[in-house]
């Protein structure tokens, strides 16, 4: 059981990666340096880029292991899948809080994007794990 997690969490984390590079960081960029455009003029430094764009990676990347840590809570019997099923209200909301979070920058649509993959994970997890159990 341990190799195919390993297998399938490396899947997932490439996942994210690709999620973060190419629907992430274009969205908070196109934000960053279209947003008062105006009135302020954006300068980065390489090393604030590159932060920038490893955050938002490695958070990407670690929020696609949700599935994961919810079949090893279902293997050890510690949660069901109808106990996480029954939680989607709090669910919503702590995905929305993580987007939140996790994503450096401030625009809403970055955000959304993450809390829905979150949702996204979430749901898919549960119903993997009720398959495997049933």
């Amino acid at each position: 059981i341990i190799l195919p997690l390993l297998l399938i969490s490396l899947v997932l984390f490439s996942l994210g990666l690709s999620f973060s590079y190419f629907i992430l960081i274009p969205a908070a960029l196109n934000f960053f340096l279209t947003y008062s455009d105006e009135v302020i003029e954006p300068l980065w430094s390489f090393d604030q880029y590159f932060e920038f764009i490893l955050v938002l990676f490695y958070s990407t990347g670690l929020a696609f292991q949700i599935p994961i840590i919810q079949i090893v809570l279902g293997f050890l019997n510690i949660v069901s899948a109808k106990q996480m099923l029954e939680a989607w209200r709090y669910v919503i909301l702590i995905s929305t809080i993580i987007g939140a979070v996790l994503t450096p920058s401030t625009d809403p649509l970055t955000q959304l994007l993450l809390s829905s993959a979150i949702l996204l994970l979430y749901f898919s997890g549960v119903g993997v794990l009720f398959l495997i159990k049933n």
